[in-house]
C-alpha cells in the first residue's frame, strides 16, 4: 500500500503520535518506518491528495508536533513512498546526508518575512517629486497635452523606479535579519510582495529576531506591510 510521508527524525525522536490525525477523507493512524538509525513518520494512503485545507492543517499539525520534540526534517505536502522497503531504502541509501542535515537545523526553526507594496500613492508622490523627469511628465499630461506617448513614457519611468526602490528595501531588509540566521533563502515573490525570504533562526537567536522585526515594522516606509511568520518546521532548508 502507498504511505503519506510526514517526516524524517533520528530513531532516537520520541515520535509522540498519539492524538494526531494524518492526511485523506479517512486518515490512517500515523506509524514509524525505521532504517539506519533513521525513521520515517507515515500513514497508510489509498486516495489522491489534493492540497486541500483539512489535510494542509492535518500535515502542518504533525510536523509542528514532533518538531516541538526535536529536530526533524519536514517532508513538503504531498510526498507519497510506495510501501515499506522504498521508504527503508531510501533511509538507508541517504542516510549521511539525513544524519548531516539533522545536525544542521538542530535547534532551529524556520521563520518567513514578506514584504509587499500596500499603498502605492506615498511611494508614487515621492517619485514624482524626486525624479523632474517623472514630475516634468505628470505636470503635462495634467495639464491636458493629448500626446498619446506621454502616459507610457511616464508609466515605463515610475514602473522602473519602483522596482528599484523596492528592491532597496527588500536588500535592506535582508541585511538586517541576516544576522540572526543560520542560513536564509530567498524566494521569488508572488502577488504584490517584493520580498518573500526564509530563515534558518537558531532558538538562542528568537527574540532577538521578533526585537528587530517590531523596530523594522515601526521604521519601514509608509505604504509597505511588513509580514512575519513563524517559528515553523525548516522546510525551506531540507
Amino acid at each position: 500500500m502507498a504511505l503519506y510521508v510526514y517526516s524524517i527524525a533520528a530513531e532516537a525522536h520520541p515520535k509522540r503520535l498519539d492524538g494526531l490525525t494524518g492526511v485523506g477523507s479517512h486518515a490512517s493512524p500515523l506509524r514509524i518506518v525505521t532504517a539506519g538509525g533513521l525513521c520515517a513518520v507515515v500513514s497508510d494512503i489509498d486516495e489522491e491528495i489534493r492540497p486541500k485545507r483539512r489535510d494542509l492543517l492535518a500535515h502542518q499539525k504533525v510536523q509542528e508536533h514532533l518538531m516541538a520534540d526535536g529536530v526533524i526534517l519536514p517532508l513538503q505536502f504531498g510526498y507519497i513512498a510506495d510501501g515499506e522497503p522504498a521508504i527503508r531504502e531510501v533511509l538507508q541509501e541517504n542516510a549521511d546526508g539525513y544524519f548531516n542535515a539533522l545536525e544542521r537545523l538542530d535547534g532551529c526553526a524556520e521563520y518567513h518575512v514578506r514584504a509587499s507594496q500596500e499603498d502605492e500613492e506615498p511611494l508614487l508622490q515621492q517619485i514624482l517629486a524626486d525624479i523632474p523627469e517623472a514630475g516634468d511628465l505628470n505636470d503635462r499630461i495634467r495639464s491636458g497635452d493629448q500626446d498619446p506617448q506621454l502616459p507610457l513614457a511616464l508609466g515605463e519611468l515610475v514602473a522602473g523606479e519602483v522596482q528599484v526602490r523596492q528592491e532597496s528595501v527588500a536588500a535592506g531588509l535582508v541585511d538586517a535579519f541576516l544576522p540572526f540566521a543560520r542560513e536564509h533563502v530567498t524566494h521569488p515573490p508572488a502577488a504584490n510582495d517584493f520580498l518573500n525570504l526564509s530563515l534558518l533562526v537558531p532558538g538562542e537567536h528568537k527574540d532577538m529576531l521578533l526585537a528587530a522585526q517590531g523596530n523594522l515594522a515601526r521604521e519601514i516606509d509608509s505604504g509597505i506591510e511588513l509580514r512575519f511568520s513563524g517559528p515553523l518546521p525548516p522546510y525551506s532548508f531540507v
